[in-house]
């Protein structure tokens, strides 16, 4: 009588055991998922100057990220949870409370990436006023640079600054510009500086 007792209590909290497991998958299917969609947030619509230049180092950004999320932050936020909700075992609490993290992780990137994109889109038309500026000048006034248009490098100097070199026929001798977009159009100064901008990325500072 005693094991049919034992039986039927293990068949009785079986399903039970079952449900709470179901319940308790979420968080590396959401893991996997939110990872794929936050490296697409962060290409797409980063929400800092520079994002990942391409998908593969936005996930991997995304996933370091989830996982210090799922595997540092998830079992302190699960204690917290089960203090509310002591009928919750540990692993399925640490299992909510890492899935509520990482959603609220890809709402916190998208929402920063919605504020930032007014940035991204002022340096983007600086950008453009830039290149529009040396274009211009070449044609007009450097009209032997015309050949090398295809092969501009701006270096960022500071916002609303840049140097804008076209190469010529001398490797070592290019065309270098100071322009400011902080004007319409675009301020235009000569650097006698020849050296191309592959001299001061050495440095540092500069993008």
């Amino acid at each position: 009588m005693q094991a049919m007792g034992a039986r039927a209590e293990h068949e009785r909290l079986w399903p039970s055991r079952i449900r709470w497991r179901m319940r308790g998958a979420w968080l590396w299917p959401t893991f996997v998922a939110i990872t794929a969609i936050e490296a697409l947030l962060l290409t797409r619509l980063p929400p800092y100057d520079e994002g990942p230049r391409d998908l593969v180092a936005g996930f991997l950004l995304a996933g370091f990220l989830n996982l210090a999320l799922a595997a540092i932050c998830a079992p302190l936020a699960g204690r917290m949870l089960r203090r509310r909700r002591r009928d919750l075992p540990r692993g399925i609490a640490d299992n909510y409370a890492g899935t509520a993290l990482i959603l609220v992780g890809a709402l916190a990137i998208l929402v920063a990436g919605i504020l930032h994109r007014p940035a991204v889109a002022e340096r983007q038309e600086d950008q453009l006023a830039q290149l529009a500026a040396v274009h211009d000048y070449v044609v007009s006034q450097a009209p032997e640079y015309r050949p090398g248009l295809r092969h501009v490098d701006s270096l960022s100097l500071e916002p609303e600054m840049y140097r804008t070199c076209v190469p010529g026929p001398d490797p070592k001798r290019w065309l270098c510009l100071f322009v400011e977009t902080d004007q319409h159009p675009a301020g235009i100064r000569v650097d006698s500086d020849r050296s191309p901008n592959s001299v001061y990325r050495t440095v540092g500072g500069f993008r």
